[in-house]
């Protein structure tokens, strides 16, 4: 055979490359491509494939095309098998040029994908990822100014404010920032791209009020903050009556809709232009009631507590004063102490006459989620928050409190994402930031949570809560309960009738060693909440220390029948009770009624041959094992103790959310004393430290190890540290200031 094929005389173009199957290949070859791409494309819409595999399968055929047509011009006429040296040269040129055409797509997709991201990667407590993704219009509603220049109507101009963003966030067309962080720029002099670019938004909603005797005068204009190009303005002159201010607060939100191009849908119009009061003066003490709701401060919860009261008294209609009345005993359960018990007796028929009143509100189903989950009913709460965002997924502080149930419940990364976004929607919120760092640590990310925290003392450095996470993080993440106690007075400092202050800093001396401090602390949390959780926790291990049995287990039996949840971020006591008193049955050799007070609480632990360890419960599996082990049961005591360790697998060692020497009292247990005393002492090295002088001397957990030498080894280096740490303190001056680090 030749090397080329036979030419023919006469022969024209066309017919030539049909004879050497030229345009047949050709052909075949562009529809092959094109059905392979719809393949590819079908493909990638099912499983979510990267836009680059079309892309660059789309290149790749493109190369292909004239590498066929090369080898039907040099094989197509019949018997030409032979591969020339001009053929070969010709597809190795085609070859490496659609190659090089790969890789330099590659090379610039890289490029533009480096180029338009920020010059360094943030952190989750700096920039939430979960807002890079929304790409609706954005809007922040700046506080507007009070034309009357009377003190007596700032609270009216607030309240047409915070209405008027409450509209706007019922748009989920919309990403609109929530009051608490555009709050912090009251009577600012940045200009309006920098404050747009603190707050993450395209555009600036400002406005005025002036109110004169039966009338009110509202201006408001919508500027673009990349251009400052005014997009829309309206002046609204109405009689001063209920009816009118919602009306004008409805209006404006459907025309700043208009102008961002943020289509309404049915449900979002009904609920913008809903009324929810008839009467001015409950919708005044209704506002008042919220602008005390922020700061979480004893004395501000007391007053919203008030002025919801005197708004339903005036309109007993009135859901939403309902709700801030909910919203506001519960949060004295958390942040003043107040009972759990009788909170959820007073909040539950007040949200379900709210309820009653009310269903097309993401602000009551919000409250009403918030109480479920306070009662552990979870599911139903879950159910709540869910239909509260799909109401208005602007609701800041509904992601806020999904959060909790969600990393509660041990679902850390569903928590995050939640909190990313809450940040995203109010980024200048202290009580947001606060969770962000809270939810970060319970991921052990201890760095990150830190920053979360000064960045919510740097918000706002009037609010105790951000302080008390701080020495919390400082005492049981990272070891250092004396930094962690001019943190702890800070926050007593600035909300002095809070019992769980007080017994938190006491708790911090307590590890210390310093008891009369502790114990003048402990007398103080005792006036203000005596049956408070973390109060009632440190009496009994105080107790416990001095040999008062009869008062840890006087404590015990009241904190077992306290229905709180909360650990507020320092020192978790849930299932303190039951562990108390399972020693002191175990003591008197008693352990089938310790197992009776467990399977009552627990039932899901003592089901054979397959009990239910989870995040809910996993820290007293190893308690009630112990019990099992007793009572004969050790193959029971065994499942409980494989499925405890799995969870803790999951967790960090230290902070809020972590397993502290859950794994060393698993090892002791089965009785592998290597390996319990090789994790004590990883444990010593990590810095773990909390409850130290229980587990040392009291935990039945331990016995099988408490006599060796390593055990009192490791002990030992504990108390030295704590000797050194309390020296340390001493030395401190009492007006040295607090070191907070840098901040983001």
């Amino acid at each position: 055979m030749t090397d080329a094929p036979t030419e023919r005389e006469g022969e024209g173009a066309f017919s030539k490359l049909r004879r050497r199957k030229v345009v047949q290949w050709g052909l075949a070859y562009a529809a092959g491509a094109w059905a392979l791409l719809q393949v590819v494309g079908f493909a990638a819409d099912t499983f979510d494939w990267p836009r680059q595999i079309q892309q660059f399968a789309s290149i790749g055929l493109a190369v292909g095309l004239p590498v066929v047509l090369v080898v039907a011009w040099y094989h197509g006429d019949r018997g030409q098998q032979r591969v020339s040296m001009a053929e070969l040269a010709i597809l190795s040129v085609l070859l490496l040029l659609g190659g090089g055409a790969l890789w330099l797509y590659g090379q610039r997709d890289t490029q533009v994908a480096s180029t338009s991201a920020p010059p360094a990667a943030p952190t989750a407590a700096q920039a939430p990822s979960a807002a890079s993704a929304d790409e609706r219009p954005s809007i922040a509603v700046l506080p507007f100014e009070n034309r009357s220049r009377l003190d007596d109507d700032v609270f009216f101009v607030d309240g047409i404010h915070d209405d008027i963003l409450t509209q706007l966030s019922k748009i989920s067309a919309l990403k609109v920032i929530s009051r608490t962080s555009v709050e912090q720029f009251r009577d600012t002099k940045l200009p309006i791209k920098d404050i747009a670019g603190q707050l993450g938004v395209k555009s600036i909603l400002e406005g005025g009020v002036q109110r004169s005797g039966d009338r009110v005068r509202i201006n408001v204009q919508l500027i673009d903050a990349g251009t400052d190009a005014h997009l829309w303005a309206e002046t609204y002159d109405r009689e001063l009556t209920a009816a009118e201010i919602f009306a004008i607060q409805s209006e404006v939100a459907e025309a700043i809709a208009g102008a961002l191009k943020a289509k309404l849908t049915e449900g979002e119009k009904g609920r913008v232009d809903a009324v929810p009061t008839q009467n001015l003066a409950a919708w005044e003490a209704y506002q008042l009631g919220r602008q005390r709701m922020p700061r979480r401060t004893s004395e501000a919860l007391v007053e919203a507590k008030r002025f919801f009261s005197r708004a339903i008294e005036l309109d007993p209609n009135f859901a939403l004063a309902h709700a801030g009345l909910a919203d506001s005993l519960m949060l004295q359960a958390e942040y003043s102490g107040a009972p759990m018990e009788l909170t959820l007796a007073q909040a539950e028929p007040v949200m379900a006459r709210a309820l009653a009143l009310e269903q097309n509100s993401a602000e009551l189903w919000a409250s009403a989620a918030f109480i479920e989950w306070n009662k552990g009913e979870l599911d139903r709460a879950e159910t709540m928050f869910q239909r509260a965002l799909s109401l208005n997924p602007n609701f800041a502080t509904a992601r806020h409190w999904y959060t909790l149930l969600l990393r509660d419940s041990g679902r850390l990364d569903e928590a995050l994402t939640q909190i990313q976004r809450a940040v995203a929607l109010d980024p200048l919120s202290s009580v947001i930031r606060n969770v962000l760092g809270s939810t970060l640590e319970g991921q052990g990310r201890f760095p990150e949570a830190m920053d979360a925290y000064r960045r919510a003392v740097t918000i706002d450095p009037l609010r105790p809560g951000s302080f008390l996470s701080l020495a919390g993080l400082l005492a049981y993440a990272l070891g250092k309960p004396a930094d962690a106690v001019p943190f702890a007075q800070k926050a007593m400092e600035l909300d002095p009738a809070n019992p769980v202050l007080a017994s938190s800093l006491a708790w911090l001396h307590f590890d210390l060693g310093n008891y009369t401090d502790a114990t003048g602390l402990l007398s103080v949390a005792r006036q203000g909440g005596p049956a408070e959780y973390s109060v009632l926790g440190l009496s009994a291990f105080m107790n416990l220390t001095r040999g008062h049995q009869q008062g840890v287990v006087n404590d015990a039996e009241r904190l077992l029948a306290s229905k709180s949840s909360y650990d507020n971020g320092i020192k978790p006591v849930r299932g303190l009770g039951l562990r108390l008193l399972r020693d002191h049955d175990l003591q008197i050799g008693r352990p089938e009624r310790a197992l009776a007070r467990y399977a009552r609480a627990y039932p899901e632990l003592v089901v054979t041959p397959s009990p239910t360890v989870d995040f809910s419960n996993w820290f007293v599996a190893a308690d009630l094992a112990l019990i099992l082990q007793k009572v004969g049961e050790r193959e029971s005591a065994r499942v409980l103790l494989d499925r405890s360790e799995q969870i803790i697998r999951t967790l960090p060692r230290l902070g809020n959310r972590g397993y502290g020497i859950a794994d060393v009292q698993i090892h002791a247990l089965r009785g592998d004393k290597v390996k319990a005393l090789a994790a004590l002492r990883d444990a010593e090295k990590a810095s773990w430290r909390s409850d130290w002088r229980y587990f040392r001397d009291f935990d039945p957990n331990l016995a099988s190890i408490r006599n060796e030498p390593e055990f009192k080894a490791v002990f030992a280096d504990i108390e030295r540290d704590m000797a050194r740490q309390r020296a340390e303190l001493a030395k401190r001056p009492k007006d040295a200031p607090l070191d907070l680090g840098p901040s983001r």
